[in-house]
């Protein structure tokens, strides 16, 4: 089994006994004990199809494999890191922010909308289910969790969004209004809309 624990805000600590943990790729800064890191391969640990499927949608997931006996620190770029539990339910997530899971956890990649009547291209997230914890990570500051209801639909531009988990239908909006008012208006905008009961975590810095 694995414990996650939080040695700082930017410092992710995992204790391995007879189990793996699934990081980031170049994520370790230090570890004691008899621990071992392999690639987990182009799927991410979840098998060659999986890889195939991420490859055909460009939504990559470099991940390692730690296993054996130890601890293990974790970080990346001086970020944040929020520990979330998962119930037997799922978490959908940009592949960047992820830093490490449960290796019992499964991932997939989810196809969250259009990106653009223009463009056609698709806009695609990981999932992650199961039972289980999963470290994300925040540029610039702490995530903060917004609450979704029914009543309450929430907008979120698509940089600052990390995760979402819930009973969530996100779809696409293409807005670009409010960036005309600080001259991002070149491009194709569009932010991202969450309908129904959930939550979504977003960063105080834009990817």
């Amino acid at each position: 089994m694995q414990s996650f624990r939080l040695d700082s805000p930017r410092m992710l600590a995992v204790d391995i006994s007879g189990d793996a943990v699934r990081a980031s790729t170049g994520s370790m800064v230090a570890y004691t004990g008899q621990v071992q890191f392999k690639n987990a391969g182009m799927g991410g640990g979840d098998g060659f199809m999986a890889g195939i499927k991420r490859r055909a949608t460009g939504e990559s997931l470099p991940l390692m494999t730690c296993s054996g006996s130890g601890t293990v620190w974790f970080a990346k770029d001086a970020m944040d890191v929020i520990l979330v539990e998962l119930q037997g339910d799922t978490l959908k997530a940009e592949s960047e922010q992820l830093l490490a899971l449960s290796d019992k956890l499964t991932t997939d990649v989810a196809f969250s909308g259009i990106r653009g009547m223009s463009s056609g291209q698709g806009l695609f997230t990981t999932s992650v289910t199961g039972y289980g914890t999963v470290a994300l990570l925040s540029a610039g500051g702490p995530p903060i969790a917004l609450e979704v209801t029914p009543q309450f639909p929430l907008v979120v531009d698509k940089d600052a969004f990390i995760a979402s988990r819930g009973q969530l239908n996100q779809t696409v909006v293409t807005d670009v209004s409010w960036r005309n008012l600080i001259g991002e208006s070149s491009g194709e905008a569009f932010s991202l809309r969450f309908d129904g009961q959930g939550v979504v975590y977003i960063q105080p810095e834009e990817r």
